[in-house]
């Protein structure tokens, strides 16, 4: 096993005037009782713990200070002199995270101000580090030390994150490429192509993508009638417990996802590189919400950490017309229903196919073409088009309005 770190950045949301003299308040208190422990020029944190125990701090902070102070004064770093741009340094005791998807913004993170009172506050992550924040959340990474940094009035606060990951031993068999298409009917749909390049061992994740629609339209219903009564606190608290069962959902489902590629010698699991869909697609208000409440990138980030820790690698593929084009001609065709693919050419054996393993099959065919695995903007880029002709339970646009409104217990 190799352990991989990472600081993980989060940028604080907009804190309340009450919050930010809170944040304010931490900050100075620190660095107060950082000079003082410097200048009596402590060398142990027995020695340090004697001068920071008198200021209004957490004692995550205080005990931050005491391993961190000696090695200032004489220790791995012997500093000269003190700089006045230290963070509020924390040990990993205090800082807690909390995840709402169902929210606009959905990453928070509790803050120790002093003792027994502590801020929270909703949070930004850097995009690229997704994966490691689910790792973390899930507990599949351990936290570390945390700091919170004040940048010309902006506050940000980083989390140093480990986790084991296995080192695969290096084969000189062929890689097996296996495209994992991400839907709505299926969930998740994966197979990949035999010695003989047939389709083989395709598995399909449809009773969970029946339940986690169910749990969505559930929520989205019950939200919009409690919130239209004013009880703003009871959807939160009823939509918090809907949402950790289809995070249970997500996650065992990817795990399940990286056991089936963990069979096979030298798998690549291949996705649909959707990175800016959210941000650059825009199929309007309906189809918006519907490919947030999915949670793309939130199973993006869950396949891509879990992947790492058996070491298999994870590529992605342009997803143009993945959903319309024939596994086995590469001709154009269409989609009469959600579930059911149909090839227009009349020469091709594929008249009718199931259209999620289709799916599956043209992404990591995609990859084993040596395609662009970089995202370009398409007008023919049907990832999010074709969900808007499910036969399936459809939110509505009152629902959307609903989830607008859901903010969230922390966002004051």
């Amino acid at each position: 096993m190799t352990e991989l770190t990472e600081t993980l950045e989060l940028k604080l949301v907009e804190p309340t005037a009450h919050k930010h003299r809170k944040l304010c308040e931490t900050k100075q208190a620190y660095q107060d009782a950082l000079e003082a422990a410097f200048n009596a020029n402590c060398t142990t944190p027995t020695e340090a713990n004697d001068v920071v125990v008198n200021y209004d701090l957490s004692g995550y902070a205080k005990n931050a200070l005491k391993k961190y102070v000696p090695q200032l004064c004489g220790g791995s770093y012997d500093a000269k002199e003190l700089h006045d741009d230290h963070p509020v340094r924390f040990t990993n005791e205090g800082p807690k995270l909390d995840h709402k998807p169902q929210n606009a913004i959905e990453w928070y993170v509790k803050i120790p101000h002093h003792d027994d009172y502590n801020l929270w506050l909703p949070a930004q992550p850097n995009p690229e580090q997704r994966e490691w924040l689910e790792a973390l959340y899930a507990g599949d990474a351990k936290m570390g030390e945390c700091r919170l940094f004040d940048r010309n009035g902006e506050w940000y606060f980083h989390i140093v994150a480990t986790r084991d990951v296995e080192e695969r031993e290096s084969s000189s068999a062929s890689e097996t490429p296996i495209g994992v298409d991400i839907g709505e009917a299926s969930l998740v749909t994966v197979c990949h192509r035999d010695e003989r390049g047939s389709p083989a061992t395709p598995n399909l994740w449809n009773d969970e993508g029946k339940r986690v629609r169910q749990l969505r339209e559930t929520y989205f219903t019950a939200t919009r009638r409690l919130q239209k009564r004013g009880s703003e606190r009871i959807a939160e608290s009823y939509g918090d417990s809907l949402w950790r069962q289809i995070d249970d959902i997500l996650h065992t489902v990817t795990s399940e996802v990286v056991a089936y590629a963990d069979q096979f010698e030298n798998p690549v699991l291949v996705l649909e590189d959707l990175t800016h869909i959210r941000e650059n697609m825009d199929y309007g208000a309906f189809m918006n919400r519907r490919l947030h409440g999915w949670g793309f990138a939130k199973m993006y980030a869950q396949l891509r950490y879990k992947a790492a820790e058996k070491g298999i690698r994870v590529e992605t593929v342009n997803p143009a017309y993945t959903s319309k084009s024939c596994h086995c001609c590469g001709e154009q065709g269409y989609r009469p229903d959600q579930a059911t693919f149909k090839c227009s050419n009349s020469e091709c054996w594929v008249s009718e196919y199931h259209a999620d393993i289709n799916a599956a099959l043209n992404i990591a065919d995609r990859y084993l073409s040596g395609e662009s695995h970089s995202r370009e903007h398409t007008d023919g880029d049907d990832s999010a088009e074709e969900g808007g002709r499910l036969t399936g339970p459809q939110d509505s646009q009152a629902d959307a309005e609903a989830q607008q409104l859901t903010l969230g217990t922390y966002a004051s």
